[in-house]
């Protein structure tokens, strides 16, 4: 600990502040340093000075407020074991770190562990940190922010985001909250970005990614599930003062906006990476891929041949970028080369329209509108396998396997992650459905593990089941 205090001091002592720095301080309180979050990996966390050079140090040498900020989930890697706290999980990869989990189910689907009707309508997702799910709900005219009691399912605190944003296949939120620094921030259906006391759900700031930041709306509305990355809040308002937006996390203050580049905004959420040293955020537009440093320079592009509307999230690993669609315009992916964006590979072998893609092992999984479930080859591009499944849905993924949701019937699946083929080894049939549903809309709400527990959608309706044992 000592040793660890006295490196605190050495390097605050060297270090010179810039705007986008945090200040961390030891447990004792005396000794402070200002560097970049790398992120936190079995109890350590890794700091990056202004210099470039990191530091590792013992998460428990931090102050009580800094090991809050990193508990509560910063998308930079900072978030606590079995944490979600934001769309598709600490990473964005849809990648659970829980083990321990139930290798095969019940009869009849694993318990349920409680039900709560007060989730309001809508297709917006789940965010669980600190024993807390955050989601977003349409009650009568008004699109809520919501806090519940994870583990009991009752409700703790609502907060109004925005108005009703009313749509032909339902009405409502469709986007997934995210929980960073102690704060939530979530996106109603006509683009009210909310910045909420995770704790209180007292409001700091709001903007308007239509009146505020010259976006203009989509026909699906605003789907997008802002991305929290230190003292960053990158969102895609699109239109021309910029398709993507940097604002600060503090005040809602615009820092950046991407003026060179102007496509509208689709429905895909941005990801962070960490391309040729330089972090970066990456995202998919109608016409292009691109990447954008946390200055706001577009360092890459790629021409994409989307159609009607470009949802699933972008995928990064070792230099390259994968992404899909739905409408029949199917994948490509791209290696990254300094500032060109080299082209690999692009089919129709992944047509997946918006239950989402993931990636591991070398190998892509998810649901082809053509073909079925699909593993595809991450390098490649070429099929490993295609099976019909349970039909099409969304997927998410925990202690090697796959919990795969079909959209008709609420079927939910569990199959063991493998190149050979569809393994399924449970299912059961989500019980709590929604009359209120509207007759085009489905059951699109992705699941989501955290804490030993299953949690699931449909409107109103949020259940949870253990899947611990």
């Amino acid at each position: 600990m000592k040793a660890s205090l006295l490196l605190l001091a050495l390097l605050a002592a060297s270090g010179i502040a810039r705007a986008e720095l945090r200040t961390w301080k030891d447990a004792s309180g005396a000794h402070e340093i200002k560097a970049e979050l790398v992120g936190v990996q079995n109890g350590k966390v890794t700091l990056k000075r202004e210099n470039g050079t990191t530091i590792s140090l013992p998460l428990a040498s931090l102050s009580k407020e800094d090991q809050a900020f990193l508990g509560g989930g910063s998308s930079s890697g900072g978030s606590a074991a079995g944490d979600w706290p934001q769309w598709r999980g600490p990473n964005r990869d849809d990648i659970s770190t829980e083990t321990g989990l139930l290798k095969k189910w019940p009869a009849g689907g694993p318990k349920r562990a409680w039900v709560n009707e007060e989730g309001g309508l809508g297709y917006a997702g789940f965010a669980v940190v600190g024993g807390k799910l955050y989601t977003m709900g349409l009650f009568d005219a008004e699109e809520k922010l919501l806090c519940f009691d994870a583990a009991t399912g009752k409700k703790l605190w609502d907060l109004t985001v925005g108005p009703i944003y009313k749509n032909g296949w339902g009405d409502g939120p469709r986007s997934t909250p995210t929980v960073a620094g102690g704060k939530v921030y979530a996106i109603a259906g006509q683009g009210d970005l909310v910045c909420a006391d995770a704790t209180s759900g007292k409001q700091e700031w709001s903007v308007s990614l239509q009146k505020d930041l010259g976006g203009k709306l989509q026909g699906w509305g605003y789907t997008e599930s802002p991305l929290v990355d230190g003292d960053l809040v990158i969102v895609t308002p699109g239109g021309s003062k910029g398709a993507i937006a940097g604002l600060d996390a503090k005040t809602g203050k615009v820092k950046w906006q991407t003026s060179d580049v102007t496509e509208n905004a689709q429905y895909s959420s941005i990801i962070p990476a960490e391309i040729g040293g330089q972090r970066q955020y990456v995202q998919l537009l109608m016409n292009s891929i691109l990447g954008v440093s946390k200055e706001g320079k577009v360092l890459w592009k790629s021409e994409f041949p989307g159609k009607t509307a470009v949802i699933p999230t972008s995928i990064y690993s070792n230099g390259q970028v994968y992404v899909a669609a739905g409408y029949g315009v199917g994948c490509k992916s791209i290696k990254i080369d300094g500032g060109n964006a080299v082209d690999l590979y692009a089919n129709t072998n992944m047509v997946n329209h918006h239950g989402g893609v993931i990636l591991i092992d070398g190998k892509l999984y998810g649901h082809s509108d053509k073909g079925g479930w699909t593993c595809q080859d991450f390098k490649t591009g070429e099929i490993v396998w295609q099976d019909k499944g349970i039909g099409k849905g969304a997927v998410t993924s925990a202690d090697g396997h796959l919990i795969c949701l079909s959209e008709d019937k609420g079927t939910v699946a569990l199959v063991k992650v493998s190149d050979k083929g569809w393994e399924e080894v449970s299912s059961f049939e989500l019980e709590a459905k929604s009359s209120q549903r509207n007759p085009k809309g489905k059951i699109w709400v992705h699941p989501v593990v955290s804490g030993g527990k299953l949690y699931l959608r449909d409107q109103e309706f949020i259940s949870c089941y253990d899947i611990k044992g």
